[in-house]
């Protein structure tokens, strides 16, 4: 059975001033995947999410969350929905880790802004998920990079959404944390029903969890699918302009992407280095 679409873009393009950004970008995001987002430096995919979580202005083209357009939602119905955890995460200093993830109730809550006993058990199970029960009490600013990621991860699961939106959340942790951060993800997705679509660029980890691939190149989708479609050889090399293995993985059926170094190419001067 086909699950209906969780997002929806059709056409959409994006500019900053005479700096064309995204060309008409077209893609669906079925509920209850896994959708990971990969691309070059500048390809578009950072863009691509602020405009579906109206932090930019849309210009051209139309993007749906929930069968509806994106306008339709006020800021209230939108949060109930979507969460966002942005690549770089703005510090809310002077606050708790409890205090953080319990802001996540926000658009929950009634008129007087007052959590109820609901709310805060909510709030507990959403920081043993994320695996930061134990910080409860600490300062935001006392906590590392990798700690302060999942606590606003635990944040927007505290917000009960359908889907979650991420920009490389796993950039600035370490190899243990990478993994947590990525199976918790799977878990939410299997367990919780939660549509999952984030910007990644670590090819290896999209490769082994994502249901499927939109790779953007120069603003335009180079390629979209399952990870067996999308990650070619060929296709990686002449959007990344670097020289590539793919292999299968040992672990799965997927494939497993190496880089190949340039002393393998043979001299620098054969290069024009």
């Amino acid at each position: 059975m086909t699950m209906p679409p969780a997002i929806e873009v059709e056409h959409l393009s994006h500019a900053f001033g005479e700096r064309s950004v995204l060309t008409g970008v077209t893609f669906q995001v079925p509920a209850g995947q896994f959708c990971i987002i990969i691309g070059p430096n500048g390809s578009g995919k950072t863009t691509l999410l602020k405009l579906v979580m109206r932090l930019l202005a849309l210009q051209q083209g139309a993007i749906r969350v929930m069968q509806r357009a994106i306008s339709d939602y006020s800021a209230r119905q939108m949060a109930r929905r979507v969460a966002y955890v942005p690549q770089n995460i703005q510090q809310v200093f002077g606050f708790t880790v409890w205090e953080v993830v319990l802001m996540g109730r926000a658009p929950h809550l009634g008129m007087l802004g007052l959590e109820g006993a609901a709310d805060l058990e909510i709030a507990r199970g959403a920081m043993v998920v994320a695996g930061v029960e134990h910080l409860a009490q600490r300062r935001l600013d006392q906590l590392s990079g990798g700690e302060q990621q999942r606590v606003f991860i635990a944040r927007a699961i505290c917000q009960q959404p359908q889907l979650i939106v991420l920009d490389e959340p796993t950039a600035a942790l370490d190899l243990a944390h990478q993994v947590r951060v990525m199976d918790l993800m799977e878990h939410l997705k299997v367990e919780k029903g939660i549509t999952v679509v984030m910007v990644s660029h670590d090819l290896n980890l999209a490769a082994m969890y994502a249901d499927q691939l939109v790779l953007l190149d120069k603003g335009r989708i180079a390629g979209m699918g399952a990870p067996q479609a999308v990650l070619d050889f060929g296709l990686l090399e002449q959007v990344y302009g670097c020289t590539l293995l793919v292999d299968k993985s040992p672990l799965g059926d997927y494939p497993r992407i190496h880089l190949v170094p340039g002393r393998y190419l043979g001299k620098a001067e054969d290069r024009n280095i």
